[in-house]
C-alpha cells in the first residue's frame, strides 16, 4: 500500500505543479491556454490563434508534404542466392542496423527467392522517369523494382552508380511523372527547417520534420566502397530510420537540398541525427552519369591532413617535431606523381587554406571544393606558407593523370574490372601449385570485380575459359568485349571460384 500511496504523492504533486503554472501564466498574461469568461461558454478553456501569443507563424509544412510525397518512391533490391552468399560485409549495417540482425534477415530471405533482399527509398528528378537514390540500396541488385506514391511498380535500369558519394542514377519507362525540384544546397543554413521524406521500415509515404544541425559533416563511411570519398553530408535532427535511404531532404518549400544516406545510432534505428548527400554534389554527379556513363571527378593529387583533427595535428607534431596549432585547413604533406598540383608550385608543409575563394575548414571540405569539379577545370588555391598567403591556378587532372572528359566508352577493360594486375612471383606460383595467374592489386570497390567478391591478393586464374598470366592478357581479352563474362580466381587460402559478370 505504501508503495501506491507513494506514486499516488507523485501523481498529485505533478499535478498540482502543473496547475500552479498554468496559473503563473495566467497571470503574466503568456498562457498559451486562455479563459475568457465573456466570450466562451462556462470558462472552457480556448485554444490561442496559431500565432497570437508567440509572436511569429508556426511552421506549416503540409504544402510542402504533399509536394514531397508524390516524387518519392519505394525501392526493392533482389538479389540471387549466390550474390548474397557472397556479398561481403556492408559498413552501412552500423547505420542501419546490427549487422547480426542483417545477416539472419539474409539468411531468411535466400530461402525466399521472389523476396527482396534490402529496400530503400528514391527520388523522382525528371518527368522522364529518372531517380536517385543511394549505391548502397542497389548494391548487388539483379533486378530494381520502384513502386511510386500511387503504388504502381516499374523495373528500373541502373543508369550508373558512383560509390565515392553514394549515390546511384536509376530510370523507368514512364511520362508525366511528378518531381522535385533541386535547390542551391549551400544556400542552406544550419537552424532552417527541413523535412525527410521516405519509407523507413516499409512504412510508404512517411514525413518527419527537424533542422539542419550541421553543414560539411563528414562521419567517415564511404571509405569501405571507394579509394576517394567525398563526405560533406548535411546532419539533420528530422527523424531518419531503415528505410529512408535514398529519399529526399526537403526545405520548407518542398524542394531537394539533399539524399538522405545515413544515421548515427547506436541501435540501427533514429537515435538523433541523420545525413544526406547536398543537392550541389548530387546533380553534379548525375549530370556526369546522364552525358558520359561515369562520374568526371578531379583530383588535386596530394595527401594531407585535416588540421581541425586535434589527434592528427598532435601526431605530425610528435613525428616531425613541429608546433603546429588546430586550426582550419588542410596540411599537405606530399605531392602525389603526375597529379594535378605537383607542377603547380605547391609544396609539402603548405596549408591549404580556399579554393576558388570557399573557405576550406576540412580535409573533407577540401575534397568536396575539389572533387564538384571536372578534368580539365581550373581552379584557384589559397595556401599559407609560413607567415605568407599564395594563390596558384592548377587544372585539374583525373585520377589517371589525365585532363580530358572521357566517356564510359573510353574506359579500358581493366579499369571497368576495376583494378590492376601483377604476375606472380615463382614463389607464388610454388606455393599456390599453379604455373600462370596475376595477382589483383589496388582494387576499386566501385569495379566489376568487387562486385563478383573478388579482394585484394586474390589470383585471377582465367577470363572466359582463358588461362592469364599478365595484365595485358586481360585486356587482349576483353578489348571491345560484350556480354557475359567468367572469372576463376582463388582466394587466399587457394580455394578456386567461378564468377560471371557482363561487360556493356
Amino acid at each position: 500500500m505504501k508503495k501506491y500511496t507513494g506514486y499516488l504523492l507523485v501523481g498529485l504533486m505533478s499535478s498540482m505543479t502543473t496547475l500552479g503554472g498554468f496559473y503563473f501564466m495566467n497571470e503574466s498574461g503568456n498562457n498559451p491556454f486562455i479563459t475568457d469568461a465573456n466570450n466562451s461558454k462556462n470558462g472552457d478553456f480556448q485554444l490561442v490563434d496559431y500565432k497570437g501569443n508567440y509572436g511569429y507563424d508556426a511552421p506549416n509544412f503540409v504544402e510542402a508534404s504533399k509536394k514531397a510525397v508524390h516524387t518519392v518512391v519505394s525501392i526493392k533490391n533482389y538479389s540471387n542466392q549466390k550474390q548474397q552468399q557472397q556479398q561481403q560485409f556492408d559498413p552501412f549495417d552500423f547505420f542501419f542496423g546490427q549487422p547480426e540482425q542483417q545477416q539472419r534477415r539474409g539468411q531468411q530471405q535466400q530461402q525466399q527467392p521472389d523476396q527482396p533482399s534490402g529496400m530503400g527509398s528514391g527520388v523522382i528528378i525528371s518527368q522522364d522517369g529518372y531517380i536517385v537514390t543511394n549505391n548502397h540500396v542497389i548494391a548487388g541488385a539483379s533486378k530494381i523494382e520502384v513502386t511510386l506514391n500511387n503504388q504502381k511498380s516499374y523495373i528500373a535500369e541502373l543508369v550508373g552508380t558512383d560509390p565515392s558519394t553514394d549515390i546511384a542514377l536509376l530510370k523507368i519507362s514512364e511520362k508525366g511523372l511528378p518531381f522535385t525540384k533541386f535547390v542551391d544546397s549551400d544556400a542552406i543554413n544550419v537552424g532552417d527547417w527541413v523535412l525527410a521524406v521516405g519509407n523507413p521500415f516499409g512504412l510508404t509515404s512517411t514525413v518527419t520534420a527537424g533542422i539542419v544541425s550541421a553543414k560539411g559533416r563528414s562521419i567517415n563511411i564511404l571509405g569501405k566502397n571507394s579509394e576517394s570519398p567525398i563526405e560533406s553530408f548535411i546532419q539533420t535532427d528530422a527523424a531518419i530510420n531503415p528505410g529512408n535511404s535514398g529519399g529526399a531532404l526537403v526545405n520548407a518549400n518542398g524542394d531537394l537540398i539533399g539524399i538522405n544516406t545515413a544515421i548515427s545510432s547506436p541501435t540501427g534505428a533514429y537515435s538523433g541525427y541523420g545525413f544526406a548527400v547536398p543537392t550541389n554534389l548530387v546533380k553534379k554527379v548525375v549530370e556526369d552519369i546522364k552525358s558520359y556513363g561515369i562520374v568526371q571527378r578531379g583530383y588535386l593529387g596530394i595527401k594531407g591532413f585535416d588540421l581541425s583533427n586535434d589527434q592528427a595535428v598532435a601526431q605530425y607534431n610528435k613525428e616531425f617535431k613541429k608546433n603546429i596549432k588546430t586550426q582550419n585547413g588542410v596540411m599537405v604533406t606530399e605531392l602525389v606523381s603526375k597529379g594535378s598540383a605537383i607542377d603547380s608550385g605547391i609544396e609539402n608543409g603548405d596549408i591549404i587554406t580556399e579554393v576558388d575563394g570557399k573557405e576550406v575548414t576540412s580535409f573533407s571540405s577540401l575534397s568536396f571544393l575539389v572533387g564538384s569539379k571536372r578534368p580539365g577545370d581550373k581552379v584557384n588555391i589559397k595556401v599559407r606558407r609560413g607567415a605568407a598567403d599564395k594563390t596558384y591556378t592548377i587544372t585539374l587532372k583525373d585520377a589517371k593523370g589525365g585532363t580530358k572528359i572521357r566517356s564510359k566508352a573510353d574506359l579500358s577493360p581493366t579499369e571497368i574490372l576495376g583494378a590492376e594486375f601483377e604476375p606472380l612471383t615463382e614463389r607464388q606460383k610454388d606455393s599456390f601449385g599453379i604455373n600462370y595467374g596475376v595477382m589483383v592489386k589496388n582494387l576499386d570497390n566501385s569495379g566489376k570485380l568487387a562486385a563478383a567478391g573478388v579482394q585484394d591478393e586474390f589470383i585471377i586464374l582465367s577470363v572466359n575459359d582463358k588461362e592469364v598470366s599478365s595484365q595485358d592478357a586481360i585486356e587482349k581479352i576483353l578489348k571491345n568485349y560484350k556480354g557475359r563474362v567468367s572469372i576463376k580466381f582463388a582466394d587466399y587460402y587457394g580455394r578456386i571460384y567461378t564468377k560471371g559478370f557482363t561487360m556493356d
